[in-house]
């Protein structure tokens, strides 16, 4: 087997563990007569181990340069977490596991992250060709797991999602510590890295466009089911922007030397809050709502696969793999978070298409930080 498979390998099997949680997980609390706000609260757990997590496991990957061990050692003790809703079902218990598991299993992107671009070197753009199995088992596991759980009832699940954990860590133990390639490239200080202005403003700017997320992964079902959509329907137009995802990591590999890191992450920026206005403002149009999701290949696609290239770019030698937590915890942990939160707040005191624009304006403000301050130098030279 090709580092190439290995690599794909192991984010197919990982997102698609996260596409049979994340769908299905609350439904899951929900048959074990949970309330809403307990559920809440259990899968804030996840979000907020988020946050800490990746940059605990970066900075012991960085200091023993045991990247790939870190990643193994991450997905064997998710493993050995999980297996705990097996035995006990009280609210309590249940946080508890959930704690150690999300804490354990959010340690092994961000590493495998830095190890994958590593591995890469030079042919950095290429990418999003390794990263697209990600949707691709995500795309499998949340559209094949509906019609199972309809029929099997959702106690099948955590058997499922247990198994894909047991398969991550089986391709983990298949890709070699020198793939991660730890190079002593940079001994500067870690807060001299921080401290640059286009570093902040590459951090600020993936924070604001997580954060613009928050209504669409906390509300965009209900805000669409509000207006009368069918949950086939919904679950269309869900699926329709993975699809849009998949399409873009095919030919991210070829975008990236032609136009440039900057520019790309520009476009991607402008085109997220294009996205959220254009929900908040014709979400009666299903013409109009399909278009919008297929801006997810630019609101995700193009902007995370930037993004991973100019963390990597920015954060050398031992501290790839800080950087990469850092943009892990500060904009799919903190960003998600708070965005989720302040999309609920908006949407109580305002109503449910304010939170869209609140979203847009966030994207914006990333957008004017980006162009402020996110400069060619760190892109890659075009093709001529």
């Amino acid at each position: 087997m090709s580092s190439f498979h290995r690599l794909s390998g192991f984010y197919l099997f990982y997102f698609a563990s996260l596409g049979a949680f994340m769908p299905y997980w609350g439904l899951y609390l929900q048959g074990l007569n949970y309330d809403a706000r307990q559920i809440g609260e259990l899968m804030a757990i996840v979000a907020v181990t988020k946050v800490v997590s990746p940059n605990v496991w970066g900075w012991i990957a960085d200091h023993t340069g045991k990247r790939m061990a870190i990643v193994r050692l991450g997905c064997l003790l998710a493993v050995l977490a999980f297996a705990g809703v097996f035995f006990v079902q009280g609210f309590w218990w249940l946080a508890f596991v959930m704690l150690i598991y999300s804490f354990f299993w959010n340690a092994a992107l961000p590493q495998f992250e830095a190890t994958t671009m590593a591995r890469l070197g030079d042919q950095a753009h290429r990418y999003s060709r390794i990263r697209l199995w990600g949707s691709v088992g995500f795309i499998f596991t949340a559209a094949l797991m509906g019609p199972l759980l309809q029929s099997h009832g959702t106690a099948l699940l955590p058997w499922v999602v247990a198994s894909l954990i047991v398969a991550i860590w089986l391709i983990s133990m298949t890709i070699p510590e020198q793939a991660a390639g730890h190079l002593p490239l940079d001994h500067e200080p870690l807060r001299r890295v921080l401290l640059r202005p286009q570093v902040l403003a590459l951090l600020l700017a993936c924070f604001l466009v997580q954060f613009s997320h928050g209504p669409y992964y906390t509300f965009y079902s209900i805000y669409l089911e509000k207006f009368g959509y069918s949950r086939t329907l919904i679950g269309q137009l869900w699926a329709l922007g993975v699809v849009a995802e998949v399409v873009v990591f095919m030919f991210m590999h070829r975008l990236v030397p032609r136009f440039g890191l900057r520019r790309l992450f520009l476009w991607a920026l402008a085109l997220t809050a294009i996205r959220w206005l254009l929900i908040a403002g014709f979400v009666e149009q299903l013409a109009l709502l399909a278009l919008t999701q297929l801006f997810h290949a630019a609101s995700f696609g193009v902007f995370h696969a930037v993004a991973i290239q100019l963390i990597h770019q920015q954060f050398t030698g031992r501290h790839q793999g800080k950087g990469q937590a850092l943009y892990s915890s500060l904009s799919w942990g903190l960003g998600g978070a708070l965005g989720s939160l302040m999309a609920g707040y908006t949407w109580s005191a305002l109503g449910a298409q304010w939170s869209f624009v609140m979203a847009a304006f966030a994207a914006l403000l990333g957008l004017g930080v980006a162009w402020l301050r996110i400069h060619p130098p760190v892109n890659i030279q075009r093709i001529t």
